[in-house]
């Protein structure tokens, strides 16, 4: 019966894609995988069924990276059709490999609700079905960061299980929970995220409760020009570059709109409001910071725009935040912003009694 189920193993692993098809139809292929939720063929991206023979293993294989399960085709006849003999799934697997085989992937049409990885509509697909940040680990990883009160009004979400791509194309994908900011543009609509993939089990002080991964951070969809928002730009605005720098500016001051260009290059590059007529740049303080904050000031003065940099003390706003204080930081910015704005957007510093 062992050496049954061993040749039996090795005919499916040769039609790899094809058993995948059949008794996984709701997963899909993505690179050398087979991705689908589960061996019941629930929909999702859980279990990676490897397609082809490579030095990490032969054809067939499969992980549950959610459950740690493995096995191989066998094993996915037996748990997706629930029998339990081995002669029922032997005989099953018989049957199928008489049956006729589809066209291989390469030579039909793409389907139409096909995503690519890395879009517009999957950067939309991804915040639709994350959820409110209330009660989860984005509250916790901000608080960590100093950000006790989050206004961010709708533009983050959690997504508890993220994947995260590595730079190796044949490994499977680990899922992290994440941060996911909306990248709108002018007009509201989504045109990517950010991802900041979160450590759920612990606080490393060198990272700051990013997920220990190489790149804990990353950007998907249109991001030139765009930004996460906070709050509804009119007349005012700031605009600087890190999610975190600008959430630690909103707790000092709530009511001012904002966004997070999400790099130097692209605040630079950032499309401005036509109401807008007063521009602050919170820069940080490096040379990428100068550098865009001395271009975004060129063409905001360049279209008529009163432009003011505010500079932190330490390495950006966030670093001042969580290192001299919520009352150092506003502080700081009485003496930075126009008296106007002062009066309108920050609250009455408080006096002492007694």
């Amino acid at each position: 019966m062992r050496r049954d189920a061993s040749e039996l193993a090795r005919r499916l692993a040769r039609e790899a894609e094809a058993v995948c098809r059949h008794y996984l139809s709701n997963g899909k292929r993505e690179g050398r995988y087979w991705l689908v939720g589960d061996v019941h063929n629930t929909p999702g991206r859980s279990l990676f069924v490897r397609l082809h023979d490579s030095p990490k293993g032969p054809a067939g294989k499969w992980t549950d990276a959610a459950t740690g399960e493995h096995g191989d085709l066998l094993d996915i006849i037996r748990e997706s059709l629930g029998l339990h003999d081995f002669r029922d799934v032997a005989h099953e697997a018989r049957r199928f490999l008489n049956l006729p085989r589809p066209a291989p992937e390469s030579a039909r049409k793409p389907s139409r609700t096909a995503v690519q990885r890395g879009s517009r509509e999957a950067a939309r697909r991804l915040f639709a079905i994350s959820r409110p940040t209330e009660a989860t680990l984005v509250e916790l990883y901000l608080r960590r960061r100093g950000i006790s009160e989050l206004h961010h009004g709708g533009s983050l979400r959690y997504q508890p299980r993220c994947y995260y791509h590595g730079p190796d194309e044949d490994a499977a994908a680990e899922i992290w929970p994440a941060m996911i900011a909306r990248v709108s543009d002018l007009d509201g609509t989504i045109t990517g995220v950010h991802r900041t993939w979160l450590d759920p089990e612990g606080f490393d002080l060198n990272r700051l409760g990013k997920a220990p991964i190489d790149t804990p951070r990353r950007a998907m969809g249109d991001l030139l020009g765009n930004a996460v928002r906070f709050g509804v730009a009119n007349d005012v605005l700031v605009a600087g570059e890190g999610i975190e720098t600008m959430l630690s500016l909103r707790c000092a001051i709530s009511t001012m709109p904002m966004a997070a260009a999400l790099s130097a290059n692209h605040l630079a590059a950032l499309l401005l409001p036509p109401s807008l007529r007063r521009l602050y740049i919170a820069r940080d303080a490096d040379a990428a910071g100068e550098g865009a904050a001395i271009a975004l000031t060129t063409r905001a003065e360049a279209g008529g725009i009163e432009a003011f940099t505010l500079s932190p003390r330490l390495g950006d706003f966030n670093e001042d935040l969580r290192t001299l204080g919520l009352e150092v930081l506003q502080a700081a910015l009485r003496a930075q912003l126009v008296s106007e704005d002062i009066a309108r957007f920050l609250p009455r510093p408080r006096i002492a009694t007694g």
